[in-house]
Protein backbone atom coordinates (compact mmCIF):
# COMPACT_ATOMS: atom_id res chain seq x y z
CA UNK A 1 0.00 0.00 0.00
CA UNK A 2 2.01 3.24 -0.67
CA UNK A 3 0.25 6.67 -0.54
CA UNK A 4 1.40 9.77 -2.65
CA UNK A 5 1.32 13.59 -1.13
CA UNK A 6 1.13 16.26 -3.91
CA UNK A 7 3.31 19.34 -2.67
CA UNK A 8 2.55 22.71 -4.53
CA UNK A 9 4.74 26.26 -3.67
CA UNK A 10 2.31 27.00 -0.63
CA UNK A 11 1.40 23.89 0.44
CA UNK A 12 1.63 23.91 4.37
CA UNK A 13 0.23 20.79 5.40
CA UNK A 14 1.93 18.56 3.61
CA UNK A 15 4.40 17.47 6.11
CA UNK A 16 1.54 17.06 8.40
CA UNK A 17 -0.30 14.48 5.98
CA UNK A 18 2.83 12.81 5.54
CA UNK A 19 3.54 11.84 9.36
CA UNK A 20 -0.03 10.90 9.96
CA UNK A 21 0.43 8.23 7.23
CA UNK A 22 4.12 7.23 7.87
CA UNK A 23 4.46 7.46 11.10
CA UNK A 24 0.90 7.48 12.81
CA UNK A 25 -1.25 5.12 10.65
CA UNK A 26 2.41 2.91 9.32
CA UNK A 27 2.37 3.21 5.22
CA UNK A 28 4.41 3.91 2.86
CA UNK A 29 4.39 7.12 1.39
CA UNK A 30 5.61 9.81 -0.80
CA UNK A 31 6.13 13.46 -1.96
CA UNK A 32 5.07 13.80 -4.73
CA UNK A 33 6.34 17.47 -6.53
CA UNK A 34 4.18 19.82 -8.24
CA UNK A 35 6.18 19.66 -11.68
CA UNK A 36 6.59 15.61 -11.78
CA UNK A 37 3.48 13.15 -12.76
CA UNK A 38 1.96 10.36 -10.82
CA UNK A 39 3.04 6.51 -11.35
CA UNK A 40 0.81 4.28 -11.11
CA UNK A 41 2.01 2.11 -8.47
CA UNK A 42 0.02 4.65 -5.56
CA UNK A 43 -2.83 3.38 -4.38
CA UNK A 44 -4.11 6.84 -2.92
CA UNK A 45 -3.08 10.88 -3.25
CA UNK A 46 -3.42 13.32 -0.97
CA UNK A 47 -3.97 17.11 -1.79
CA UNK A 48 -2.97 18.67 1.43
CA UNK A 49 -3.85 22.45 3.00
CA UNK A 50 -2.04 25.28 2.36
CA UNK A 51 -2.31 27.87 -0.03
CA UNK A 52 -1.04 26.67 -3.16
CA UNK A 53 0.35 29.47 -5.57
CA UNK A 54 -0.13 31.99 -2.83
CA UNK A 55 -4.04 31.37 -3.70
CA UNK A 56 -3.69 34.60 -6.22
CA UNK A 57 -6.55 34.68 -8.15
CA UNK A 58 -8.62 32.29 -5.79
CA UNK A 59 -7.56 29.07 -4.06
CA UNK A 60 -6.70 26.38 -5.93
CA UNK A 61 -6.78 28.01 -9.85
CA UNK A 62 -3.19 27.98 -10.37
CA UNK A 63 -2.78 24.68 -9.11
CA UNK A 64 -5.25 23.49 -10.98
CA UNK A 65 -3.06 24.20 -13.97
CA UNK A 66 -0.09 22.34 -12.78
CA UNK A 67 1.66 19.55 -14.73
CA UNK A 68 1.22 17.30 -11.52
CA UNK A 69 -2.53 17.87 -11.83
CA UNK A 70 -3.01 15.88 -15.45
CA UNK A 71 -2.10 12.60 -13.64
CA UNK A 72 -4.05 13.49 -10.42
CA UNK A 73 -6.99 13.67 -12.97
CA UNK A 74 -6.35 10.52 -15.11
CA UNK A 75 -5.36 8.28 -11.93
CA UNK A 76 -9.01 9.95 -10.40
CA UNK A 77 -10.64 8.93 -13.65
CA UNK A 78 -9.36 5.96 -13.70
CA UNK A 79 -10.74 5.17 -9.91
CA UNK A 80 -7.87 5.79 -8.08
CA UNK A 81 -8.40 7.57 -4.33
CA UNK A 82 -8.26 10.80 -4.15
CA UNK A 83 -8.44 13.11 -0.83
CA UNK A 84 -8.60 16.49 -1.04
CA UNK A 85 -7.94 18.65 2.25
CA UNK A 86 -8.63 22.44 2.30
CA UNK A 87 -6.93 23.69 -0.22
CA UNK A 88 -6.65 20.28 -2.03
CA UNK A 89 -10.77 20.65 -1.78
CA UNK A 90 -10.62 24.16 -3.58
CA UNK A 91 -7.82 22.19 -6.16
CA UNK A 92 -10.51 19.33 -6.52
CA UNK A 93 -13.00 22.05 -7.29
CA UNK A 94 -11.64 24.09 -9.92
CA UNK A 95 -10.08 21.04 -11.33
CA UNK A 96 -14.00 19.39 -11.84
CA UNK A 97 -13.52 16.68 -9.88
CA UNK A 98 -16.37 17.91 -7.75
CA UNK A 99 -18.80 19.72 -8.39
CA UNK A 100 -19.39 23.72 -6.90
CA UNK A 101 -17.26 26.00 -5.76
CA UNK A 102 -15.60 27.94 -2.60
CA UNK A 103 -16.47 31.22 -1.54
CA UNK A 104 -15.16 33.35 1.50
CA UNK A 105 -16.54 32.60 4.91
CA UNK A 106 -19.03 34.72 5.73
CA UNK A 107 -17.43 36.61 8.22
CA UNK A 108 -14.47 37.46 5.98
CA UNK A 109 -12.15 36.37 8.11
CA UNK A 110 -9.50 33.64 8.56
CA UNK A 111 -10.98 31.03 10.86
CA UNK A 112 -8.82 28.01 12.83
CA UNK A 113 -10.62 26.34 15.58
CA UNK A 114 -11.95 22.74 16.22
CA UNK A 115 -15.87 21.41 14.65
CA UNK A 116 -17.73 18.89 14.89
CA UNK A 117 -18.68 16.53 11.83
CA UNK A 118 -21.84 14.67 10.96
CA UNK A 119 -20.78 11.20 8.99
CA UNK A 120 -23.55 11.35 6.29
CA UNK A 121 -22.84 8.70 4.10
CA UNK A 122 -20.42 5.92 5.79
CA UNK A 123 -20.83 3.65 2.24
CA UNK A 124 -17.19 5.33 1.40
CA UNK A 125 -13.80 4.14 1.21
CA UNK A 126 -12.86 7.17 3.11
CA UNK A 127 -16.17 6.74 6.25
CA UNK A 128 -15.89 3.17 6.89
CA UNK A 129 -16.36 3.37 10.75
CA UNK A 130 -18.70 2.82 13.38
CA UNK A 131 -18.20 6.71 14.64
CA UNK A 132 -21.00 9.42 13.54
CA UNK A 133 -19.87 12.78 14.88
CA UNK A 134 -15.95 13.64 14.59
CA UNK A 135 -14.45 16.38 16.16
CA UNK A 136 -11.64 18.14 13.86
CA UNK A 137 -10.07 21.39 13.25
CA UNK A 138 -10.91 23.74 10.68
CA UNK A 139 -8.39 26.65 9.08
CA UNK A 140 -9.49 28.70 6.23
CA UNK A 141 -10.46 31.45 4.83
CA UNK A 142 -12.03 30.76 1.99
CA UNK A 143 -14.40 27.12 3.36
CA UNK A 144 -17.94 28.48 2.34
CA UNK A 145 -19.18 25.88 -0.06
CA UNK A 146 -21.56 26.85 -2.86
CA UNK A 147 -23.30 25.08 -5.24
CA UNK A 148 -27.08 25.95 -7.17
CA UNK A 149 -29.74 24.18 -6.05
CA UNK A 150 -30.29 21.95 -8.62
CA UNK A 151 -26.53 20.22 -8.01
CA UNK A 152 -27.34 20.35 -4.45
CA UNK A 153 -30.30 18.42 -5.13
CA UNK A 154 -28.05 15.83 -6.76
CA UNK A 155 -25.72 15.72 -4.37
CA UNK A 156 -28.72 15.09 -1.81
CA UNK A 157 -30.00 12.13 -4.57
CA UNK A 158 -26.66 11.04 -5.34
CA UNK A 159 -25.76 10.72 -1.40
CA UNK A 160 -22.44 12.56 -2.07
CA UNK A 161 -22.89 14.66 1.02
CA UNK A 162 -20.43 12.93 3.33
CA UNK A 163 -19.60 15.39 6.02
CA UNK A 164 -21.87 18.05 7.32
CA UNK A 165 -21.21 20.61 10.10
CA UNK A 166 -22.85 19.99 13.65
CA UNK A 167 -23.62 20.34 16.96
CA UNK A 168 -21.48 18.27 19.70
CA UNK A 169 -24.98 16.20 19.91
CA UNK A 170 -25.29 15.71 15.56
CA UNK A 171 -27.64 18.37 15.12
CA UNK A 172 -27.07 20.05 11.61
CA UNK A 173 -27.85 23.49 13.03
CA UNK A 174 -27.28 27.27 11.47
CA UNK A 175 -25.24 27.81 14.68
CA UNK A 176 -22.87 24.76 13.95
CA UNK A 177 -21.89 26.02 10.55
CA UNK A 178 -18.67 27.97 10.71
CA UNK A 179 -18.76 29.44 7.61
CA UNK A 180 -21.87 29.55 6.18
CA UNK A 181 -21.54 26.88 3.72
CA UNK A 182 -24.80 25.71 1.88
CA UNK A 183 -26.72 23.15 3.75
CA UNK A 184 -23.75 23.27 6.30
CA UNK A 185 -21.47 21.01 3.71
CA UNK A 186 -18.05 20.18 5.05
CA UNK A 187 -17.09 17.39 2.53
CA UNK A 188 -18.25 16.11 -0.52
CA UNK A 189 -17.63 12.76 -2.69
CA UNK A 190 -17.95 12.12 -6.36
CA UNK A 191 -20.13 10.38 -8.70
CA UNK A 192 -17.89 7.16 -8.38
CA UNK A 193 -17.12 7.41 -4.86
CA UNK A 194 -13.76 7.86 -4.63
CA UNK A 195 -12.48 11.60 -5.05
CA UNK A 196 -13.39 12.79 -1.38
CA UNK A 197 -12.82 16.72 -0.52
CA UNK A 198 -13.25 18.10 2.73
CA UNK A 199 -12.23 21.56 4.07
CA UNK A 200 -11.66 20.17 7.99
CA UNK A 201 -8.50 18.18 8.86
CA UNK A 202 -8.12 15.05 9.72
CA UNK A 203 -4.24 14.88 9.83
CA UNK A 204 -4.06 17.54 12.81
CA UNK A 205 -7.38 15.25 14.68
CA UNK A 206 -4.69 12.15 14.29
CA UNK A 207 -3.11 11.74 18.05
CA UNK A 208 -4.21 12.12 21.29
CA UNK A 209 -1.64 15.13 22.30
CA UNK A 210 -3.91 17.14 19.32
CA UNK A 211 -6.63 17.02 20.94
CA UNK A 212 -8.32 14.07 18.79
CA UNK A 213 -7.99 11.22 17.28
CA UNK A 214 -11.09 11.44 15.39
CA UNK A 215 -9.00 12.19 11.99
CA UNK A 216 -7.19 8.57 11.62
CA UNK A 217 -10.20 7.14 11.43
CA UNK A 218 -10.21 8.34 8.25
CA UNK A 219 -7.01 7.14 7.19
CA UNK A 220 -7.50 3.84 8.80
CA UNK A 221 -10.84 3.25 6.64
CA UNK A 222 -8.89 4.24 3.15
CA UNK A 223 -6.35 1.74 4.40
CA UNK A 224 -9.20 -1.19 5.42
CA UNK A 225 -10.92 -0.82 2.06
CA UNK A 226 -7.41 -0.68 -0.16
CA UNK A 227 -6.25 -4.40 2.12
CA UNK A 228 -8.77 -6.62 0.23
CA UNK A 229 -8.49 -4.98 -3.23
CA UNK A 230 -4.62 -5.05 -2.72
CA UNK A 231 -4.89 -8.26 -1.63
CA UNK A 232 -6.76 -9.57 -4.99
CA UNK A 233 -4.39 -8.54 -7.09
CA UNK A 234 -1.71 -10.59 -5.43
Amino acid sequence: MKFGVIVFPGSNCDTDCYFALRDVIGVKVDYIWHTNQVSKDYDCLLLPGGFSYGDYLRPGIIARFSSVMRSVIEFARSGGLVLGICNGFQILLEAGLLPGAMLQNRSLRFICKYVHLKVENKNTPFTRFDKSILRIPIAHKQGNYFIDPDGLKRLRDNQQIVFRYCTPEGAVTEEANPNGAVDNIAGIINEQGNVLGMMPHPERASEAILGSTDGRLIFESICNFLQPTLAGET
